[in-house]
């Protein structure tokens, strides 16, 4: 009678575990001996499959659109692996979504603005374009200028590395925040309007003369000085510029050219999630 008892404790112990590995698509088992029923010379042992703990490998980006219009959030995995469930997205004012991420993983997102489709369906964008012709950026970047927000995701709940960045110029505010995770884990975020300060040489306009966006000096006019290449391709020799100065002046948080690390930079350990909001 005990060792009936036991036998239906096991498989009920079972039972759950399974349950629980049921919705799991990963590779990495591990076999564990859960439960062992002895009687005498006899021994009922149940082996199962259990998944190892998967909240570090797996994490959660939302983003969040509290700009007053429509927006298409762009997605682009660096080294392309592992590849997100999308590379790209309609986010209407005031909603907000979430993917999954495996981790170890880095890359960026920005916003796409005036987006619209053509007579022939090609999908098309004012700022932040990513050339696809479709929705989905499908593996391309932003078209410059957009304002980024990078991410370096961790394996083993490592530290991560996140930041905003100008240095492909400016389309919208744009801030990303941790939830969860240890150590700094600040907020870096892009609040100003960029756009209201851009000077007329770096201006990028709608068809009604308004300013959609900021180019960078480097996008604007092609010169190593600005791009931090050529005989400029050391932080001892790309200092920042008067042009990096507005962005930085407007976005202190963000990197306003291509070795502004010191401010810029931030970090979280303990496997967070991530938060998104363009407009913050």
């Amino acid at each position: 009678m005990k060792k009936t008892s036991l036998m239906i404790s096991c498989l009920i112990l079972a039972f759950f575990f399974l349950s629980v590995d049921a919705g799991y698509n990963g590779s990495d088992h591990v076999q564990h001996d859960i439960c062992t029923v002895t009687s005498g010379p006899d021994e009922v042992r149940i082996m199962i499959l259990k998944r190892p703990s998967s909240a570090q490998s797996v994490r959660s980006i939302t983003f969040t659109n509290n700009c007053p219009n429509t927006i298409w959030p762009g997605t682009l995995t660096v080294d392309q692996e592992p590849q997100l469930s999308t590379t790209g997205f309609k986010l209407v004012s005031r909603a907000s979504t979430s993917i999954s991420v495996q981790a170890p993983w880095r890359g960026r997102f920005w916003a796409r603005t005036g987006c619209s489709a053509d007579a022939s369906g090609r999908f098309s964008c004012a700022t932040a374009d990513c050339a696809s012709g479709q929705v989905a950026c499908n593996g391309n970047g932003a078209v410059p200028p957009a304002s980024l927000v990078e991410i370096n995701i961790a394996k083993n709940g490592g530290q991560d590395y996140y930041d905003v960045s100008l240095v492909d110029g400016f389309n919208l505010p744009v801030s990303v925040s941790t939830e969860g995770g240890s150590g700094e884990c600040k907020t870096s975020s892009c609040p100003a309007n960029v756009n209201a300060v851009c000077p007329a040489e770096l201006q990028l306009k709608a068809a009604d003369g308004s300013v959609i966006a900021c180019k960078s000096a480097c996008t604007a006019f092609n010169q190593a000085q600005y791009c931090c290449t050529g005989d400029f391709i050391t932080p001892a020799t790309c200092p920042p510029t008067n042009y990096s100065m507005i962005f930085e002046n407007q976005c202190p948080q963000a990197y306003s050219y291509a070795y502004d690390d010191v401010n810029s930079t931030f970090t979280c350990s303990g496997a967070p999630n991530y938060v998104i909001t363009f407009c913050p």
